[in-house]
């Protein structure tokens, strides 16, 4: 069975072409600039680029040109479209309806309209994909899979915001959580390399990219995480400003004369590490310019030290203790001087790790200590996969 993943934002299109005899990819590739000038696509086949520039006027023209290059003579990869068995979709937001990955039928795409005003940026783009998949492939399975949906386990005193309730209600306004796909899978991860069954373990997994969140996880399903209604919450972030006081937000408008939406864009992309260092939202830059004494830098980096500290401690105490910390993304996987500085940070609950394994990159592995009383673990995400598992799951069972 083969599984084409697709994940669709506004202006661009990420895929990858899964042989589930293996989790083998067979191919992968980036549709950027769609109904813009410029407008490319990206297909990567045994690590060789095949590069398509030409213009795609919407999502419908992307996934053609996407099916186009799966099946192309020269660098293709299957021989026609009946080799693809169904096609599972990234879709940012579930709302509360969704607590699980789910065949698309009607109704669904109802719902993921309905979710548009929780997730205006992802969730029209979603929409988008699917639609074009569904007129290019009429005959093929498609299954959504929701960011938020593994965390809709969690209890409504960990989900409820302290608003009239009313209001919550009647707005849907509550902690919905992301990263849900990540943090599942490394979850899941986890208890293989620990050999032990995800009932018996209390996770923290920290998803640490540009945008990052930290979920706790009992018995295999999530109890809290730190993203909320939207994901600016939790976190300082490459741009997100993370948690701040709610206050803030009405006194720098007042003596601003900032619109909603220009404190929107303030809060979403000219904060967290950006707008502390003045350097950049890319956290390698900003080491390299704490390293060269950039003070700015150094709070910014300390600052986002601080924070996860803060949340890892606290999920313990959500917890009532942890079996094993878990780091991933693209900060969490790469960068052993953030793993090394939050956990020296964490020394009180007898956490230690091995500064040569902590040296690794690009693999699952242990980099805590025998003696550490609370394991640390490093373990490649990896959504696409997650989301081919759901699909072949789901397909095979309808």
């Amino acid at each position: 069975m083969k599984i084409l993943v697709v994940n669709c934002g506004s202006s661009s299109l990420k895929y990858q072409l899964i042989d589930m005899k293996d989790e083998s990819v067979v191919a992968k590739g980036l549709v950027e600039r769609i109904g813009a000038e410029g407008s490319v696509l990206t297909h990567k086949v045994n690590g060789e680029k095949f590069v398509t520039e030409q213009p795609m006027e919407d999502h419908k023209v992307a996934i053609q040109l996407v099916l186009n290059a799966l099946v192309d003579k020269k660098h293709g990869v299957i021989k026609d479209m009946s080799e693809i068995s169904a096609v599972g979709h990234r879709v940012l937001h579930g709302g509360k309806k969704y607590a699980a990955s789910i065949l698309i039928d009607d109704n669904v795409m109802k719902a993921i309209e309905e979710c548009i005003p929780l997730g205006p940026l992802h969730n029209p783009a979603n929409i988008m994909g699917i639609d074009a998949c569904k007129k290019l492939m009429p005959n093929t399975p498609m299954v959504a899979v929701f960011d938020t949906a593994f965390h809709q386990t969690m209890p409504d005193y960990a989900y409820t915001y302290a608003i009239p309730y009313d209001i919550s209600e009647k707005y849907d306004i509550r902690k919905y959580g992301f990263h849900g796909t990540s943090h599942r899978f490394v979850s899941i991860e986890a208890a293989k390399l620990l050999k032990k069954d995800p009932k018996d373990l209390k996770l923290i997994t920290c998803h640490l990219g540009n945008g990052a969140s930290i979920c706790a996880v009992n018995q295999g399903k999530a109890v809290d995480t730190t993203m909320g209604l939207t994901p600016l919450a939790g976190l300082v972030m490459g741009t997100r400003c993370g948690d701040i006081d709610p206050a803030i937000i009405p006194f720098v408008m007042k003596r601003t004369g900032m619109s909603v939406d220009e404190m929107d864009t303030l809060m979403n992309k000219k904060s967290g590490i950006l707008g502390v260092s003045g350097v950049s939202s890319d956290f390698r830059d900003v080491e390299e310019a704490a390293n060269s004494g950039n003070d700015r830098a150094k709070l910014a980096l300390n600052m986002y030290y601080h924070k996860v500290k803060s949340f890892i401690g606290a999920y313990v105490a959500v917890l009532n203790g942890a079996d094993a910390i878990i780091f991933t993304a693209g900060l969490g996987e790469n960068s052993a001087t953030s793993r090394s500085a939050i956990c020296k940070g964490l020394s009180y609950f007898g956490i230690k790790i091995d500064e040569e394994k902590n040296k690794k990159r690009g693999e699952a592995l242990e980099i805590s200590t025998p003696d550490s009383k609370i394991k640390v673990l490093v373990i490649p995400t990896n959504e696409e996969l997650m989301i081919a598992r759901d699909t072949k799951e789901i397909v095979e069972n309808k």
